[in-house]
């Protein structure tokens, strides 16, 4: 049994009008001015901007408003959060959306609290963070799980690189304001987009290639299933709270550390070919994981067929016998076969895509840093690896 540090230092209030609090939960971090971050209209026409401002002057607390955040959230607009925190003077930064927001608002942390280094080099890992601007969140879509994360994801329209950062504990939000309801309005995509992103965040730490946990496992299996289940339940009745509920939560503890715990840090090939993905095309991340997944699912499992078989059992309830191999290819088709029943596609064709063999080769160098390094833990993936899972993926 391996043993692992855990610490998930995030205060999370979650339930019905909980975003009402904020200025309180402010005032208790004893700060002077923030910045409002946010991305596109929905948070203004909502009336959820409105609401957050007159909690924060209830409580005697200056902002300024930054807006504009893209999924896949930009390098640009992270240097200009920078300049506008420094000529303000702010010193706590509030995310008020999704994933791209909250990651937004940690690189400018990352930015401010740094002013020696170009914050980019946290994310190409040449650079440790020694500080980060706190940060604190109103979560709008559950899918990254950013709000308990230790990390933060960014493109660099140079390029068109999309890099997570450095892992650190700085960026970790102060606190996670958790209103199922604020993600109602969300379009049918985005929700099951968010829901694959979960289970993807998941599935990273579950497969790998080495001694795990039976309880870790036992979690893992468990919170799989109940995004499944209501997942589907939202295609159907997007207004249903349980459900949004459900899936909000799962999508936190999917993604703050509690699910790698005695797993060795997890596999990641899927994260790091979509990354890429996203950053040339700007596909939805969730869209793009559920579009790649079954290729490097085929590509690998002969590495540990008896994993994917107990994934097939425990998750899908599909019988195993003394054939893994027979399991495993079922488990990853009833996997694939979810995704369908959500309008999540199951191919880079479905996404909208139809890639040259240039830009495969394109996608796989970028993944690789230009062939000098492999990826995944499962199966190690050179740049010769990629190319022929974005191939399959076609």
């Amino acid at each position: 049994m391996r043993g692992f540090e855990y610490y998930t230092p995030t205060r999370v209030i979650f339930g019905k009008d909980t975003h009402l609090q904020v200025g309180t939960l402010l005032k208790e971090q004893g700060c002077h001015k923030v910045l409002i971050h946010y991305g596109g209209g929905s948070a203004v026409s909502s009336g959820l901007l409105d609401q957050v401002k007159g909690s924060l002057a209830e409580a005697g607390i200056e902002y300024v408003t930054l807006g504009g955040v893209v999924p896949n959230p930009r390098l640009s607009k992270v240097y200009e959060g920078m300049e506008l925190c420094k000529k303000e003077n702010v010193d706590f930064l509030l995310a008020v959306g999704g994933g791209s927001v909250i990651d937004s608002c940690k690189a400018i942390g990352y930015g401010v609290a740094n002013p020696w280094t170009d914050v980019w080099n946290f994310f190409l890992k040449t650079e440790t963070p020694k500080a980060c601007l706190p940060v604190g969140a109103i979560l709008t879509i559950a899918a990254s799980g950013s709000e308990m994360s230790n990390s933060c994801v960014i493109t660099n329209e140079d390029g068109w690189l999309k890099r997570g950062s450095v892992k650190c504990d700085f960026c970790r939000p102060r606190f996670a304001i958790l209103n199922p309801r604020l993600t109602y309005t969300l379009p049918q995509y985005q929700t099951e987009s968010g829901c694959v992103d979960i289970l993807m965040h998941t599935m990273e730490r579950y497969f790998v290639n080495s001694e795990t946990m039976e309880i870790t496992d036992s979690i893992s299996e468990a919170l799989m299933q109940t995004v499944i289940y209501n997942a589907r339940i939202l295609m159907k009745e997007p207004g249903n709270y349980n459900a949004r509920a459900e899936i909000m939560w799962a999508g936190s503890l999917s993604h703050n550390g509690l699910t790698g715990c005695g797993t060795a840090g997890g596999d990641w090939a899927c994260h790091q070919l979509e990354h890429e993905l996203g950053g040339m095309f700007d596909v939805a991340h969730g869209a793009g994981l559920a579009a790649i997944w079954g290729s490097w699912a085929r590509y690998v499992y002969q590495e540990n067929p008896e994993r994917f078989a107990q994934f097939a059992t425990n998750v899908f309830e599909i019988p195993c016998g003394v054939d893994f191999e027979k399991t495993a290819l079922a488990g990853i088709e009833a996997m694939e076969e979810f995704f369908r029943s959500v309008k999540m596609p199951t191919s880079l064709g479905e996404l909208g895509l139809e890639l040259t063999e240039a830009q495969v080769h394109e996608l796989a160098f970028k993944c690789s840093f230009e062939d000098t390094r492999t990826i995944g833990a499962m199966k190690q993936l050179n740049m010769k690896d990629m190319e022929k899972i974005y191939l399959m993926a076609r």
